[in-house]
């Protein structure tokens, strides 16, 4: 016996256990990874949240997610890292800081670049860590002294290396493209920055005379102000009605411009007219289609939404009021045929919050085939790298097929600016679309550069775009690791184990880094991609900020804890890749599901308490491996828990995270505290057998820790405090580190859990017998369990001490035939009857009277159901829902009756 004996708290207290541990963690370095050490390597990058970010169910979600698995292989013994950091995210950081400005009466232009930058980093410093600070509270296993940011020094590094690099290779290019623009913003923005939204809008239906004055043809857009900058009408060439009309011209009105009827395939015939307006400068299906006809691109559109010059009396009119007026003037040339309400698609900008226009722009873009190509050699060839679903394949591999040139520059100062300086001095100090360029990894090069090509008297500017986010982030997985430097993290780490993330970036993230990754370093980032479903709403509806049904996180942390918000999470998932829904009461903020969590959380740790009370403060290190003098419950035990350690094992190995979750839940509540824990105790009261109890107290207590240890990885928390009080480790030792439960194949037995299942079973029908015949909870009955079966009977001879004890049972008699039918209530486990004997314990009469009174009651409410139910002025006229409670109460009442019955039967 030691001289401490180790107690927990009376009550757990998931606030306090919670910030122990996180701090204990992080100040000890317990997840500082070292690249030095052995171990195979598993190594996970977080998908960076935006710095501006707040902690939301998504985030919770996949970190719980990661989390889980980074820590189960941590216990394997891998050389473990996960590292963690934020995006810079140009666009949401300039539009909380332009909004600051704004209440100022100031913009970014009143302080110019410099200072404007001054004050985007100390935003940063002072609030850029809220989701950081959010993060720790859900206890993530991340090694913080490696964490990176965008901006950092390092990974700008990294970007302009990756830039310079592409330039030289000819992957990057300058030149005009069609892009998405935000006038809110003034900012090109990527396909990820536009959320489509369905509108009530109108589809306006124009003629366009024919010049020659021999027709018309009539076209149709939902955009009309955009007929300003039509180069062309395009019609399918093979549709008959109109192939004898391409080559021909109309006359555009309101601009009266000619413009040629051409033949193109892209026209789907079916739709509409079959006659399509084209306008190149500002759709981006009109775009490939002014390319392959070589048609003039008119822009019509200033970066602010307003009309240009192009646009003829609009000029410097708001798009959404040019619209108006051109629909109007139109009508007033008789050539606006009809207006149709029409529902569809709009592309908003996500962060401008307004429609973006597909705007005519000089843009730096890379060359994404020859990566795109690099890319799907990987997957073709060496199935590199693999999703889990594998559904996600196809997708991944469709889309790397479809990309089209990548936009990377954005009309913003936070962010890193592209490192190219112009010979503005050849284009009268200005920087063109046609000023000349040189592009170098710093300043002094630039200047060296442009000296040689220009002379002494050169006057650079450096270019005042940054890249898009997604271009640093495509670097992540091996810029935040060291390169381009070949550090020990990237020998050790890279590439990475596992990426964990949503479906929807996988063509935003997952193929930029892939592709980043196969050009740069010549592997793909990762081995496996994991992609997880969305976290739904008490409605299954999508959580979003437009639909205002997110559910905050820490406010379920603050009233039930974190583990068991976690282990909600991840215990609603079924299969990989699955969405979950989570319970929630919007008007308490609470939800029953991770109130059931909580719930059980405390039955783990009353478990705990119990079991310590019972070890008389010895620990399972002292007690030793249960091996010798196990009795039948013991070896049972053991048995289902090495099952479950298989069980868990495997499900982890294969993403299933969820199954993994429900299976430890079933066995810790189920067989561990519900059964096992309440077979041993009489075995523990002093006085007792001193060998049987110690092979009980072994057992308890080792599987007790074989618990702690496969639900670390689910519930770190608790399980750390009760393992520290359990095995009384010292400050320097940690459940986190500890192995996790190896499988010993030779205690697992089939048979005797099967055995066991009708021992259980037994149990559990004499204990629904006796509430059925409302016995007293502290009245011990007479029992006869009738088997024909010599198996069934050797099975329940073993267990009879069990049955007795748990199910109260005075004698219990185990025969082959009944000699007589004695009055008791019955029930069948398998093929035995169980027969509990009412005599002595029950008043049969009063018994049979108070049911004959429960039936007649209930009798009595099925006759009325079934009156009104049979009029037909009831059910025709009165509510549905009123109707389908009536027949619903019905169905209960029928089935009470036929229960009733059925005990008035074995009395009688």
């Amino acid at each position: 016996m030691t001289a401490t004996i180790p107690t927990l708290a009376s009550q757990y207290d998931p606030s306090t256990t919670e910030s122990k541990w996180q701090t204990a963690w992080e100040q000890n370095q317990v997840f500082k990874a070292d690249p030095n050490h052995g171990g195979e390597p598993y190594c996970v990058v977080i998908p960076p949240p935006n710095v501006t970010g707040s902690l939301h169910m998504g985030h919770a979600f996949e970190s719980s997610l990661i989390d889980t698995l980074v820590r189960y292989h941590r216990m394997l013994g891998r050389n473990t890292l996960w590292l963690p950091g934020t995006d810079h995210a140009s666009i949401a950081v300039q539009t909380i800081l332009d909004k600051q400005l704004k209440a100022e009466g100031k913009t970014r232009y009143d302080l110019g670049r410099e200072q404007f930058l001054e004050r985007a980093w100390q935003w940063k410093a002072e609030s850029g860590g809220t989701i950081v600070n959010q993060l720790r509270r859900l206890g993530v296993s991340v090694d913080w002294s490696r964490e990176r940011f965008t901006m950092d020094e390092g990974l700008s590094r990294a970007v302009l290396t990756a830039f310079v690099q592409l330039y030289e290779e000819g992957l990057i290019y300058r030149g005009q493209y069609l892009v998405n623009w935000c006038p809110a913003t003034q900012s090109a923005v990527s396909d990820l920055e536009v959320e489509p939204q369905e509108v009530n809008g109108h589809l306006w239906h124009f003629r366009y005379p024919l010049s020659d004055g021999s027709g018309y043809v009539e076209v149709a857009t939902t955009r009309p102000e955009t007929m300003l900058g039509d180069t062309a009408v395009a019609v399918n060439p093979n549709d008959d009605r109109y192939k004898h009309l391409i080559g021909k011209t109309l006359t555009l009105p309101i601009m009266n411009r000619e413009i040629p009827i051409i033949g193109d395939e892209y026209v789907d015939a079916t739709f509409g007219t079959g006659c399509v307006k084209v306008t190149p400068a500002h759709d981006p299906n009109d775009f490939e289609m002014g390319k392959r006809h070589n048609l003039p691109f008119i822009n019509i559109m200033n970066k602010d939404g307003s009309l240009n010059e192009n646009a003829g009396p609009f000029q410097g009119q708001d798009r959404f009021v040019a619209r108006k007026n051109v629909v109007a003037r139109l009508e007033e040339l008789e050539v606006l045929v009809k207006i149709e309400d029409y529902k569809h698609s709009v592309p908003y900008s996500d962060r401008g919050k307004v429609p973006v226009e597909p705007l005519l722009s000089t843009q730096w873009f890379v060359k994404i085939k020859p990566m795109s190509e690099r890319a799907l050699e990987f997957l073709n060839q060496k199935q590199e790298p693999v999703f889990v679903p594998d559904r996600w394949t196809k997708v991944y591999r469709d889309w790397l097929v479809s990309l089209r040139d990548w936009c990377i520059s954005r009309q913003l100062w936070w962010g890193h600016q592209i490192p190219a300086w112009y010979a503005v001095s050849e284009t009268n100090g200005e920087i063109m679309d046609n000023t000349p360029f040189v592009v170098a990894h710093s300043e002094a090069e630039a200047r060296e550069k442009a000296i040689a090509k220009f002379g002494a008297d050169v006057q650079l500017a450096q270019d005042p775009d940054v890249l898009d986010t997604w271009f640093s982030s495509g670097l992540w997985p091996f810029s935040t690791l060291g390169w381009p430097e070949q550090t020990a993290d990237l020998q050790r780490y890279y590439p990475t184990t596992t990426l964990v993330t949503g479906f929807d970036i996988i063509f935003f993230w997952v193929a930029r880094m892939t592709m980043m990754a196969g050009h740069f370093t010549g592997q793909m980032p990762f081995e496996t991609v994991y992609i997880h479903g969305l976290v739904r709403d008490e409605n299954n509806k999508k959580m979003s900020k437009s639909a205002n049904n997110g559910i905050d996180p820490l406010l379920l942390i603050n009233k039930y804890g974190t583990d068991a918000l976690r282990y909600t999470l991840i215990r609603e998932v079924v299969g990989a890749g699955q969405d979950i829904r989570l319970e929630y009461n919007r008007k308490t903020d609470e939800s029953a599901s991770v109130e059931a969590s909580r719930n059980f959380t405390n039955k783990l740790w009353n478990a705990s308490r119990f079991v310590m009370m019972n070890l008389e403060g010895q620990t399972p290190q002292q007690l030793g491996v249960p091996s010798e003098n196990l009795e039948l419950s013991d070896r049972w035990i053991l048995s289902r828990f090495y099952q479950v350690v298989q069980q868990t094992r495997n499900d982890i190995d294969n993403f299933g995270l969820g199954e993994a979750a429900k299976g430890l839940y079933e066995f810790t509540w189920g067989d561990f505290c519900d059964w096992y824990i309440e077979l041993v105790k009489p075995r523990l009261q002093e006085g007792e057998n001193a060998t049987s109890r110690k092979a009980a107290q072994q057992t308890l207590a080792y599987v007790l820790e074989g618990i702690l240890k496969l639900f670390h990885p689910f519930m770190p928390h608790i399980t750390e405090e009760i393992w520290h009080t359990l095995t009384q480790a010292g400050e320097d030792q940690y459940l986190a580190v500890q192995a996790y439960p190896e499988v010993n194949a030779a205690q697992i037995d089939a048979e005797l859990e099967h055995q066991f299942d009708l021992l259980i079973g037994t149990i559990r029908t004499i204990r629904n017998l006796r509430a059925e015949a409302d016995v007293k909870p502290g009245a011990k009955v007479q029992t006869i369990l009738q088997s024909e079966s010599d198996r069934e009977r050797q099975i329940l001879d073993q267990g009879q001490s069990y049955i007795q004890n748990l199910a109260k049972v005075e004698t219990l008699s185990i025969v082959e035939k009944l000699e007589s039918a004695p009055e008791a209530i019955a029930g069948v486990v398998g093929t035995v009857q169980v027969l509990v004997l009412l005599a002595g314990v029950v008043d049969v009469a009063a018994l049979k009277a108070k049911l004959e009174k429960d039936l007649k009651k209930v009798e009595a409410e099925i006759a009325a159901l079934s009156g009104r139910l049979s009029n037909s002025k009831f059910v025709d006229k009165a509510p549905a829902d009123v109707v389908q409670g009536a027949r619903d109460t019905l169905a209960e009442a029928e089935k009470q009756a036929e229960i009733l019955k059925a005990r008035l039967s074995q009395v009688s």
